[in-house]
Formats: C-alpha cells, sequence, structure tokens
C-alpha cells in the first residue's frame, strides 16, 4: 500500500513538473523583429573641397504622409566644382532628436542610398563608404559637378536591397528589390 501512494505521489509530481515547464515556454516573451525606423528628416550637407563652403538641402516632415506639406530646403552649387557630401537622417518627431544615421551604419549590409539625376543636371556622385561585405552604403559620397545646370536629384533609402544583383553596387537601383525608407526630391542649381 504504501509502494502504491508512493507511486501515486511521484508520478503526480512528474506531471506537474512536465505541465509547468510546457506551460512557462507557452509563456516567454515572443521575439519582436526589428521595427521600421521613423524618418523625418534627411539632411544631405556638401562642402566644397578647395573653398570649404558649405551647402545645406533639407528635408522635414515631421507629421508624416498625409498631413502638411514638407519643408523642403534646395541649393545652389558652383560648377566644375568637388564636393563631400553626408548624409544625416533623423527622428524629429521626439525631444530630443533621434539620430537614424547611426542606426542605419549599423545595419549597413541591409542597407543602401541611390541617387537618381536628371538627364539635365551635370553632377555626378560617388559612394565613399561601404557595408562589412564592401558593397556601398551610401552615407559619405564624392560629388563633381560640371558646367551650369538645372535639375532634380532624387534620393531613396533601400531596406533591404539586393546588394549582389545587377548594376546595385554601382548605385542602379532596378534590380535593388527591397523596400524605401525615405524618398526625397531636391531640386538642383548649378552656378
Amino acid at each position: 500500500m504504501k509502494f502504491n501512494s508512493l507511486l501515486s505521489v511521484g508520478l503526480t509530481i512528474v506531471i506537474l513538473t512536465i505541465f509547468s515547464s510546457c506551460d512557462k515556454k507557452e509563456k516567454e516573451d515572443p521575439i519582436i523583429p526589428n521595427e521600421e525606423e521613423l524618418i523625418t528628416s534627411l539632411y544631405f550637407t556638401l562642402i566644397d573641397t578647395l573653398a570649404n563652403d558649405t551647402v545645406l538641402f533639407s528635408f522635414k516632415d515631421l507629421d508624416g504622409d498625409g498631413g502638411n506639406d514638407p519643408e523642403i530646403i534646395n541649393g545652389e552649387l558652383q560648377a566644375n566644382t568637388n564636393y563631400i557630401g553626408k548624409i544625416g537622417l533623423y527622428n524629429e518627431s521626439v525631444d530630443p532628436r533621434e539620430n537614424i544615421t547611426i542606426e542605419i551604419q549599423n545595419e549597413a549590409d541591409h542597407h543602401q542610398f541611390f541617387f537618381i539625376v536628371s538627364t539635365a543636371l551635370n553632377f555626378q556622385i560617388e559612394y565613399n563608404d561601404s557595408d562589412s561585405n564592401g558593397n556601398p552604403l551610401g552615407i559619405e559620397n564624392t560629388i563633381e559637378t560640371g558646367e551650369g545646370s538645372v535639375g532634380e536629384l532624387l534620393i531613396i533609402l533601400r531596406h533591404n536591397p539586393n546588394k549582389t544583383a545587377a548594376g546595385v553596387s554601382e548605385g542602379i537601383i532596378t534590380n535593388a528589390g527591397g523596400e524605401s525608407d525615405i524618398e526625397v526630391t531636391f531640386e538642383l542649381t548649378i552656378l
């Protein structure tokens, strides 16, 4: 009789242990995927390599799509001049503003900027930075202007582009895939 009681108690403990361990697995915190960063502002700073003059292009859309129109500041560049360019991305809907550029740099393997220049604009841009695999990122750039002209520069940040697809490492967006985190068009005047 004692043996049956001990066996019952032992089985009960084993069964409770199994069920409680299964219950713990069900209650574990879910894995939250990396949420997309909120980008409200893009600053494109160009510094003349000889005169050290700075030209700032900026885009701000603090209330997001569908609200007020974004604030866009365009700039004028000098003809036949070389510039060093740097992009800064921010979430300025919070105080203090959040520097998204750092996050993009930390996740460089999953991001790439593309620069689409209208055919009328005498403006060439080259990547000056890369991810851990040697593929372009585009936060830092070198720019060369030609003769005076007017046109548009479209800057697109792609999340999860296929960086090994044809033309992508040269900045051609056609085969990149992925999703656009931000797209901004600036009007450029080269004097």
